[in-house]
């Protein structure tokens, strides 16, 4: 066989085993938590039209995402961010809807990212929008739906930074620097050269006050107390109204119980282009990237035909499991599998048992005892997969129980009968 089939292509793996069943018991209590903020899951294909990702509306750019084409030589793209396909599922099934509306997802993006990286080019994201909802509660709430979301994963230390774009814009405008410009600076507080930030606005011809306000992107970042010290630093009316609602949603925040777990960071800038106010993000350990990552985009649907403020998060399952594994947490997977072991002259009996077992909801696996493998053989199988118990069935319909503990096997005998403890045939 040729070895290369063996493998798969770059940026791309498999999960299996135990990483699996740990990955779905946490993917399943997020959207339980996302159930209990009374989102309805949605599912939007895999690929699309490449305009519905295209720099217009700053999802990623062309040459990360995979493209190819159907038989009417239409450009097609693996979506590399599900947001703009639940903007364009919201402006087409709820047009006329002006209420909120809460949507959520779980998928696989792609994103063909450069190698040396040594990122995932395929990933899996769980998140949430909340549609036709501009006010900072609305903001809030979905950002203690991210501390739950974040708590259920069984992570405890970890940290929210929230951001708010206007506040860049408003000191931008004050500046009345072009476009060009905005892009130099964003780029050079975006990879924190603010040696290279100095350099260049102090040679601009604006206004030293603005100079002084963009020269203190460094030190936009901590605890609450530092809105203070934003607020003193420029006259802009359009940045003191994105520092004030950062504070609106800070104190509903407390409420929740959640401040501890907040930060802000002004400088954070980047991110698709279609973020419009608030953005954050969550950090914790054991993992270089985001586990969350989220914002306001009261513009996005509007490119689909509805005018509709949104915001919303993704978790990115992969950065999420990574540091639940550094992090050494365990996960419960709660599971309840029975190893059922016969000989040939017992398979009906076997076979009733197994039945019995998965009517129960116990998740039952019939194997025919092979000559060649030894009881503690089958136990550590058992153990491998994740199986709690053993069943031997025996001559006379009698059954031997081996609980699997660990790494210990406790035996205890069990009269197998036609009728099972609670009365239900076998």
């Amino acid at each position: 066989m040729n070895e290369k089939l063996l493998h798969t292509p770059e940026g791309v793996r498999d999960i299996y085993g135990t990483e699996c069943l740990e990955r779905q018991e946490v993917l399943g209590r997020i959207r339980k938590v996302l159930r209990s903020y009374a989102y309805t899951e949605i599912e939007t294909p895999s690929f699309e039209y490449f305009d519905i990702f295209n720099m217009d509306k700053g999802s990623a750019p062309s040459n990360e995402m995979y493209k190819f084409f159907d038989r009417n030589n239409n450009t097609l793209v693996l979506r590399p961010d599900i947001t703009p396909g639940i903007a364009r599922s919201a402006a087409k099934y709820f047009a006329d809807e002006e209420l909120p509306i809460r949507l959520s997802y779980i998928g696989k993006t792609f994103k063909n990212e450069p190698l040396h990286q040594g990122k995932l080019h395929e990933t899996t994201q769980i998140g949430c929008e909340l549609i036709n909802d501009d006010s900072s509660a609305a903001d809030a709430e979905i950002l203690a739906s991210v501390v739950d979301v974040i708590r259920v994963s069984g992570l405890k230390d970890f940290q929210i930074e929230i951001g708010e774009v206007e506040f860049f814009e408003g000191i931008i405008e004050e500046a009345g620097l072009g476009k060009n410009e905005e892009e130099d600076i964003k780029g050079l507080i975006q990879m924190r050269n603010f040696f290279g930030l100095f350099e260049y606005v102090t040679k601009l011809d604006i206004p030293e006050a603005s100079k002084e306000a963009l020269c203190s992107f460094d030190k936009f970042f901590g605890g609450v107390e530092m809105l203070d010290r934003a607020e003193q630093i420029t006259k802009s009316e359009k940045a003191l109204t994105a520092i004030g609602r950062l504070r609106k949603v800070y104190n509903v925040l407390k409420f929740y119980g959640y401040e501890d777990c907040i930060g802000f960071d002004l400088g954070m800038l980047n991110g698709y282009g279609y973020y419009t106010g608030i953005v954050f993000r969550a950090y914790t350990y054991g993992t270089g990237s985001a586990i969350v990552r989220g914002g306001r985009y009261n513009t996005l649907l509007a490119k689909f035909g509805k005018n509709a403020p949104s915001i919303g998060f993704a978790i990115m399952v992969d950065d999420l499991m990574m540091a639940v594994s550094r992090q050494h947490i365990r996960i419960d997977t709660d599971t309840n599998r029975a190893l059922v072991i016969y000989e040939i002259e017992n398979q009906e009996p076997a076979v009733r048992l197994a039945e019995a077992l998965r009517a129960r909801n116990v998740e039952a696996s019939l194997i025919r005892k092979s000559s060649r493998h030894s009881l503690p053989e089958y136990e550590e199988y058992a153990r491998k997969y994740e199986f709690d118990r053993i069943y031997i069935v025996k001559d006379n319909d009698e059954v031997d129980e081996h609980l699997v503990i660990s790494s210990e096997i406790s035996s205890l005998k069990a009269k197998y009968s036609q009728n099972d403890s609670n009365g239900g045939a076998l």
